[in-house]
């Protein structure tokens, strides 16, 4: 079986979606021959990505990539692959591998078959978008997109979800990383399939370092993420004189508001932005961590940072909303959405309540071993290639009879 991975954006660049495909991909090019699901016993994995190399070695993995593909090389892919899986319904691969009959699994880590900015996330309200698409609001969607992306670029980003959703339809599978992102896509043919993470031992948190409450929020420094309502709960804590330390550990373009808005909190003996760490750096970083929180305000499909740090057995504080709520389950403290008082109570909590650092991240870990293992994400995605590898490209038959898998 010839195997065609697409995605708009793969490394050097970090992410959730680049983090699991290179799982995904590198974890089914070293399966064993007999259990690949191919008849011939193998699967050969070629990983199609549109962002250059930018230096890093594509040499070092187990599978060909292919960098910033033409219209006419990415033809030849799709026309060559038994199976086409895009990270996204990106539409050029999308329409041409349906123009040519190819069997195509979709996998959902956004919303951009049911918004055209594909986050979910309103603008210039700053909220949780209601659905305006699909409740037939378009002229909203357009209002949305304009705000960061200009009149036109919204008008077009509206227009092409129409396509795009409609090809969704017409694929041999979607894959939806979580049951939120399943029942908010309403497309058939839907499977659920959790991301796979693994971490050394030694990454593992076996004890609970002594001390001052070492909190941390891991990921890009963006404005749907909440970090604005995380300094105002700092800053309670801070006023209490609460014992506590808040680490960010990532960068992004909020970055100079936030460390503004730290100063002007009092906040600088209590907070560090640590900037973009990788490998050493960054596991130097979280070590002294013991509870990561994320207080995200836009529908997070799934929360790959939370399902890493919960392997890590950490204490996971979150925004009970979307797919990351579904993933931190009962394992975790979960407050509102854009309540910074309930994130306040949280961390209060926590800091009164030690003991809840060990208990609640043995809990997260064994949640993390039971769902998220990259084997079980592997073994999935392979039998659902073995079956639409047979299926008729118009996607007659469903997986599951459209059944979502997976449980909360």
């Amino acid at each position: 079986m010839k195997l065609l991975i697409y995605t708009e954006y793969f490394a050097p660049i970090v992410g959730g979606v680049q983090t699991s495909l290179k799982t995904l991909a590198g974890g089914i090019a070293a399966l064993p021959r007999a259990n690949s699901g191919a008849s011939d016993g193998s699967i050969e994995v070629t990983l199609a990505a549109r962002n250059p190399a930018n230096g890093f070695d594509d040499s070092s993995l187990a599978y060909r990539v292919v960098r910033k593909p033409g219209f006419f090389r990415l033809f030849r892919l799709i026309r060559d692959a038994n199976v086409v899986h895009i990270a996204g319904p990106a539409f050029l691969p999308l329409l041409l591998s349906w123009l040519i009959r190819k069997p195509i699994a979709i996998e959902h880590h956004g919303y951009h078959a049911i918004c055209p900015n594909g986050l979910l996330f309103h603008q210039p309200t700053q909220s949780p978008c209601p659905g305006h698409f699909m409740a037939g609001n378009r002229l909203e969607c357009v209002r949305c997109c304009t705000h960061q992306e200009g009149w036109l670029r919204g008008l077009i980003l509206t227009v092409l979800t129409f396509p795009r959703r409609w090809l969704c339809k017409k694929v041999a599978a979607n894959i939806a990383i979580t049951n939120h992102v399943s029942v908010r896509m309403a497309l058939p043919h839907s499977e659920t399939i959790y991301y796979g993470t693994a971490l050394s031992a030694d990454s593992v948190m076996t004890q609970v370092p002594p001390g001052t409450l070492e909190v941390a929020y891991v990921g890009r420094l963006v404005n749907e993420k909440g970090l604005g309502f995380l300094l105002e709960a700092a800053k309670r804590l801070n006023d209490e004189k609460l014992p506590f330390h808040l680490s960010f550990i990532g960068d992004g373009p909020e970055r100079s508001d936030l460390e503004s808005s730290a100063r002007n909190f009092g906040l600088q003996d209590n907070v560090t932005f640590r900037g973009d760490l990788r490998d050493h750096e960054f596991e130097e970083a979280i070590r002294p961590i013991r509870a990561v929180v994320m207080p995200s305000r836009w529908e997070e499909t799934a929360g790959l940072a939370a399902i890493e740090q919960m392997m890590r057995g950490r204490l996971v504080i979150a925004t009970d909303i979307g797919g990351l709520g579904e993933v931190v389950g009962d394992t975790g403290l979960k407050f509102a959405v854009g309540d910074s008082g309930a994130l306040y109570s949280c961390l209060k909590r926590v800091i009164e309540k030690p003991d809840l650092i060990a208990s609640l991240g043995q809990a997260a870990r064994a949640r993390a071993l039971e769902k998220f293992s990259p084997a079980a994400m592997i073994t999935q995605h392979v039998k659902l290639y073995r079956e639409i590898g047979t299926r008729r490209p118009d996607g007659d038959r469903s997986v599951a009879s459209g059944a979502v898998s997976g449980s909360k």
